[in-house]
């Protein structure tokens, strides 16, 4: 009886098999420790400071909703957010769009696809700030496209949109989408490299042209895709800051400002850091309107599945 006893009690843990328990949490902690402070702990600061009346320094005195009237009330906010909405809309239409087409024309096994797809995807590997200062040069109309093409002959040619503040936004969207495209292209080209290819044979067999194998039943299947290409689109639009820093750095005057610019710029130079956390609060309310629907969606049909 005592025998059995024995064998029914459970052997002690040796140190080497908690260490191997442990040695994945331990191996974490450091990051979620970094991530819990540096993300999270810093997102309740902003929000906290953007109740206060906090200058060049932080202050604790609440003034409740006032600095968020003062957002409201500011101009050049209402000028950043309306040009969010210009370039966010444009730059994620136009990228998709590119990417789409450039990842289905390269699904064709093109001749020497390797070096055309390292092509249309280096702009990627480029920092934004190198992306403004090239497309800063391209565009000044005294430097760049504008001088070389004058200097040619081309007399009448004129391309100042970089100093018109009506059509400065655009020089963003041309700057951005050079550089974010190739990146959509090569994520929609993972994702037709993926579909069975028994169904466009299928369809090719039914008779069905390749235009329409694409439109009706590949491109309709990379639905994940298209709502992760607009995620990535969508939060790179609202954190656009070093590519206005380095392009525009906001003007002519402020006509080329974006929130993220508007931030910075009351925040770091104006000495009113209570009006900067206010903005960069409602930022992250536009982040957050965007993630948190998809987020549910994909939570939504994997618990359907």
């Amino acid at each position: 009886m005592s025998s059995i006893a024995l064998q029914a009690r459970p052997a002690k843990a040796s140190p080497l098999d908690a260490l191997q328990r442990w040695l994945p949490k331990l191996v974490l902690a450091p990051s979620m420790l970094i991530v819990l402070v540096g993300f999270y702990a810093y997102i309740g600061w902003t929000f906290l400071l953007s109740f206060t009346n906090s200058r060049f320094m932080p202050s604790y005195k609440w003034v409740g909703l006032q600095q968020y009237e003062r957002l409201w009330d500011n101009d050049r906010w209402w000028v950043a957010s309306q040009n969010l909405l210009v370039f966010g809309g444009l730059f994620i239409a136009i990228s998709l769009i590119i990417g789409v087409v450039l990842a289905v024309l390269l699904d064709q096994r093109i001749r020497r696809e390797g070096l055309i797809r390292t092509i249309y995807l280096y702009p990627m590997a480029l920092s934004m700030i190198v992306t403004g200062t090239a497309w800063q040069w391209l565009l000044n109309p005294g430097l760049g496209l504008d001088k070389l093409l004058r200097d040619w002959g081309w007399e009448g040619f004129r391309f100042d949109w970089l100093v018109d503040p009506d059509r400065v936004i655009y020089c963003l969207v041309i700057a951005a989408v050079w550089q974010a495209s190739g990146f959509v292209m090569a994520l929609f080209l993972a994702g037709l490299r993926s579909v069975d290819q028994s169904i466009i044979r299928a369809a090719q067999v039914d008779g069905a042209s390749l235009p329409t194998i694409y439109l009706r039943i590949v491109l309709p299947s990379l639905r994940p895709v298209f709502f992760s290409a607009l995620m990535i689109l969508a939060h790179i639009a609202i954190k656009s800051f070093d590519l206005v820093a380095a392009m525009t750095a906001g003007g002519p005057g402020y006509s080329s400002d974006l929130p993220a610019m508007f931030m910075y710029a009351h925040t770091f130079t104006r000495g009113q850091m209570g009006l900067g956390a206010a903005s960069a609060m409602l930022m992250l309310g536009a982040v957050m309107a965007i993630i948190v629907p998809y987020l549910y969606s994909e939570l939504r049909n994997k618990r359907h599945v």
